[in-house]
């Protein structure tokens, strides 16, 4: 006997979409692969995450084109999850408008520092890619390859997990990155892939 029914979690997960994003929002039938396993992720469903080879223990690196509604899934799955695995969506670029003005403090804000004065907490670091290696005077830092090398660090040292939103392919994140961060990642998140071809819902 299933733990869940995911077509009554699909309807509600649609509604929730309405609420926060308008009438227009909409969960299509082909995106349900991708949904179930989320669903099963952020629920626990132990069962059906062994079946769909997700690891509860790591994180999730969401992939896919521009426009396929990766943001919006991680933000409502934020309204799934068991307040003891609650997570905090946070952009890749403003992270590195952050860096600008604060400098290497904000490397250490979204790694291995205190959020607001408390222990790590789960972040889904939203549109890696989008961001730029930046300067703080004159030196240049690529700031999510630091901040995802410091996030491995409190995964294996305090299970904190990292997610992770992304349009770069595998291949992409390692010229981005480096070697260092794609190997990082294998073992950080487990890999939910759109199709490459999936459309771009926002047109």
């Amino acid at each position: 006997m299933p733990q869940y029914n995911y077509p009554e979690i699909i309807s509600w997960l649609e509604n929730k979409g309405i609420e926060l994003y308008g009438n227009h929002f909409k969960i299509l039938e082909k995106d349900y692969p991708i949904i179930y396993k989320l669903v099963a992720y952020f629920l626990k469903d132990e069962v059906a995450c062994f079946q769909y080879d997700i690891n509860l223990n790591k994180g999730i690196l969401l992939s896919g084109p521009i426009g396929c509604g990766k943001t919006s899934l991680m933000n409502l799955m934020k309204h799934l999850s068991p307040i003891e695995n609650k997570f905090f969506v946070k952009p890749c670029r403003d992270i590195s408008f952050e860096f600008i003005q604060d400098g290497y403090e904000i490397i250490h804000k979204y790694s291995k520092g205190k959020l607001y004065q408390s222990e790590p907490k789960t972040i889904c670091f939203d549109d890696l890619g989008t961001e730029n290696n930046l300067k703080y005077y004159g030196n240049e830092c690529n700031v999510m390859a630091e901040i995802l090398l410091s996030r491995y660090d409190i995964f294996t040292s305090k299970k904190i997990q990292t997610h992770i939103t992304t349009n770069l392919s595998a291949t992409e994140i390692e010229t981005h990155y480096g070697n260092r961060v794609r190997s990082r990642l294998r073992e950080l998140c487990n890999l939910i892939a759109y199709d490459r071809n999936t459309i771009d819902k926002r047109k």
